[in-house]
């Protein structure tokens, strides 16, 4: 039986924020593609972070950051999660499960070419595996 890579059950064409972006220009972003998180990208091209829109209101807001003046880097805290577009889909799963995190950026070459949610999970693994992750992600 073929193995399914994660390449194969991403949503491609992932957008970046820039580290030196603000949380303004992030939430924007978020609300014209009407997605929930965005990969923080770093002027190299590297993935440092994830920036979902909980952390905007939560750990910008709440603690009196200005969104227009803080830069979306400043919460990209930790080792970021990802996967390579060549790995099979159970090593995505195990991140997430491990990490307890919803979505998971797909590189390929050290460059983002997707994203891995649990939508992309239900679509394409059999109920009881997708049934198994969320509750581990959920933890």
């Amino acid at each position: 039986m073929k193995e399914t890579l994660t390449k194969d059950i991403m949503t491609p064409g992932a957008r970046c924020i820039g580290e030196n972006d603000t949380l303004a220009t992030a939430a924007r972003l978020m609300a014209d593609l009407e997605i929930g998180a965005l990969p923080i990208c770093g002027e190299d091209g590297k993935l440092k972070g994830m920036l979902t829109d909980r952390d905007i209101v939560v750990k910008a807001i709440a603690n009196g950051h200005d969104p227009a003046q803080t830069a979306a880097g400043v919460l990209a805290e930790g080792r970021p999660y990802m996967v390579d577009s060549e790995d099979d889909v159970h090593r995505a799963l195990e991140v997430m499960e491990e990490h307890q995190v919803r979505r998971v950026p797909v590189i390929e070459d050290h460059v983002l070419v997707g994203i891995i949610a649990q939508a992309d999970i239900a679509r394409a693994m059999a109920p009881q595996q997708t049934g198994e992750t969320v509750e581990q992600i959920s933890r």
